[in-house]
């Protein structure tokens, strides 16, 4: 009677688990970049807002610092200008979806990134390649079509959700920021806000105490470039 073997073979074997460690040693999905510089990148998202976006370049300009705008197709439709703005003054523009849908099953998410890229294209006249889903929600399925798209997906810090979008108060934004700041974080803004905004009043102080501290800011993209 031959034996029967109980050697399971690799296609047995347990699949990995698809947490941040999994997409982060692949390089598939950015929350931060280990570098001994003082580097960090400023985003923000579901811009561009007719008056707050302009507030936050002139800003970005005083204290010399680039970003990062992960904008929404809808709105650059509408506000084309301050996203030609924020390409020429040397910031990067990202995409961010078209209507900022929450990606699930159920979602075209291909569709909601090439239509967003379709509108930032006709704006500034060049390509992203740097993708954030709204709400930071991810899964196998949207990190394999934005990388089949051509998009890296760029999350943030998780100690540096400022959680501005709330409006908690310009001191709760600044003590977030300040206090946690490391090399190479990125860290979370919104430049769109329905409502009142304390990002601006918190960057007025935020950004000049970092700049003390020794601090450059740079694109998201620039700072993959500090990587170890």
């Amino acid at each position: 009677m031959l034996a029967v073997s109980m050697v399971h073979s690799p296609a047995h074997a347990a699949a990995p688990k698809k947490d941040r460690k999994y997409y982060e040693s692949r390089g598939e999905v950015i929350w931060e970049v280990r570098t001994s510089e003082k580097v960090i990148a400023l985003t923000f998202d579901d811009g561009p807002h007719p008056r707050y976006t302009a507030q936050i370049l002139d800003l970005l300009k005083q204290y010399n610092a680039k970003g990062t705008f992960f904008v929404v197709g809808n709105k650059v439709k509408l506000h084309p200008e301050l996203v030609k703005r924020t390409a020429a003054e040397g910031h990067e523009v990202a995409n961010h979806t078209y209507s900022h849908a929450y990606l699930n099953k159920k979602t075209n998410i291909k569709k909601e990134i090439t239509k967003a890229e379709d509108t930032i294209v006709a704006a500034i006249g060049r390509r992203t390649h740097l993708f954030r889903p709204p709400g930071g929600i991810y899964n196998d399925k949207l990190v394999q079509t934005a990388k089949q798209e051509g998009y890296k997906v760029v999350l943030w810090s998780w100690h540096q959700d400022t959680q501005d979008w709330k409006a908690p108060g310009v001191n709760k934004i600044v003590d977030k920021v300040l206090g946690h700041t490391r090399n190479g974080d990125i860290i979370l803004f919104h430049d769109f806000i329905e409502g009142p905004t304390h990002t601006i009043d918190a960057l007025k102080i935020i950004l000049p105490e970092l700049k003390q501290r020794g601090y450059t800011f740079v694109t998201v993209s620039e700072l993959l470039t500090h990587a170890k």
